[in-house]
């Protein structure tokens, strides 16, 4: 336990911090912002288009959050710093008081850097939802047993962030796990933070499939974009697409099973094929899947500008995310390591049931230092 000497000294190191994160919020335009759109939501009409409507709502819930949490954290600081003050009035530390003081400033840690972390999230779709591919890669049965508890995974840290997770499409292995599944993530910034996650995943582990007990490789594809607004101009030509109908392969309900109602569509200049199949009606499905196709077609045309960016820079090595990013190793020992940045976990079972901010934290502090949004070689 910090004596209060040790804690006033590491105070004073994070004022300069505080303030720089305070001064990045801009919590005044935030304030004069939150002003303005409780004016407007005080239109009688407001709600004539409820769509816009919650969508604003949601978006004035998150800059008073923000100002929020600004203010709690000023209070932190300055409450930590009145206790030490009044233990230096004292003739020696109070237990009591200590302990309630450490509590306070681990606490106000944790939130600046979770505040730190946030104001990393610049990008001009960081903010909106997440569409989320897992494929299958080589390793066969094992390969779709791995694809099966990374979406276990990703459910699992949706859930602990308070996200709701929407599958689209799925397709389930011979024997088990998924050949493949598409799944939309909702809530504030599921974009920012799941973009760490593009690139292969690579898993070491004693098969339960082989009947020989070996170690076994397997990989998984994970692919991420951006729910985009219906304003994004991307055009699809319709002599570039072909759509094709099928019958779901859902568990059952009203309509899975009974009608052709899942999308495929085919884009045939860049070879993108999307699917959905759970939406309620084959029209849904078939707007939910043009929306992921013109998100993956804008995609493409980002990493086609950053190629050239990265050309002109004179970088030399590959700038695609279908790379391995991240190793889990199971055996011989316990290890998950970002294969980009570095960070690293020995606790593969937190891993696997969602603890993914540490490496989704390092990965937005690693792309802000200036390194390319992309994976790593298998050889490095």
């Amino acid at each position: 336990m910090l004596e209060f000497e040790q804690m006033k000294t590491e105070l004073s190191g994070y004022e300069g911090t505080l303030k720089e994160v305070l001064s990045s919020l801009d919590i005044e335009g935030k304030e004069h912002k939150i002003e303005e759109m409780e004016r407007e939501m005080e239109a009688p009409d407001f709600w004539n288009d409820p769509e816009k409507a919650t969508a604003k709502s949601q978006n004035l819930k998150s800059l008073k959050d923000d100002v929020a949490g600004a203010e709690e954290l000023r209070q932190q600081f300055d409450d930590i710093g009145a206790y030490i003050e009044m233990d230096a009035e004292m003739d020696e530390d109070d237990p009591e008081m200590l302990a309630e003081a450490q509590e306070m400033f681990e606490d106000f840690k944790n939130k600046l850097e979770n505040i730190r972390v946030k104001t990393l999230l610049s990008g001009e779709y960081d903010a909106n939802n997440a569409i989320v591919t897992l494929h299958a890669g080589a390793g066969g049965t094992e390969a779709m047993d791995w694809t099966s508890m990374l979406y276990r995974m990703y459910t699992r840290w949706a859930d602990k962030r308070g996200f709701s997770v929407e599958l689209l499409d799925e397709l389930e292995g011979d024997e088990a796990g998924l050949k493949s599944v598409t799944f939309q993530v909702n809530g504030e910034n599921a974009y920012g933070f799941l973009q760490s996650e593009a690139g292969i995943h690579r898993l070491v582990r004693i098969s339960p499939f082989n009947a020989n007990g070996k170690r076994q490789t397997s990989f998984s594809s994970c692919d991420v974009m951006p729910e985009l607004n219906e304003d994004v101009d991307v055009e699809v030509k319709d002599e570039d697409i072909r759509i094709d109908t099928y019958r779901s392969s859902g568990a059952g309900g009203q309509h899975i099973n009974k009608t052709s109602s899942a999308i495929r569509i085919t884009h045939f200049p860049t070879g993108i094929v999307v699917t959905c199949q759970n939406e309620r009606s084959q029209h849904m499905n078939k707007d939910k899947a043009m929306q992921m196709l013109k998100a993956k077609l804008y995609m493409l045309q980002m990493q086609e500008q950053e190629k050239k960016a990265a050309e002109i820079r004179g970088d030399v090595s590959d700038i695609s995310w279908g790379n391995q990013i991240r190793s889990y190793v199971l055996q011989p020992y316990t290890m998950v390591k970002d294969l980009r940045t570095g960070e690293e976990s020995s606790n593969t079972d937190a891993v696997l049931d969602g603890a993914l901010d540490p490496f989704m934290n390092a990965y937005l502090k690693w792309v802000s230092l200036g390194r390319p949004k992309r994976g790593v070689s298998d050889s490095e």
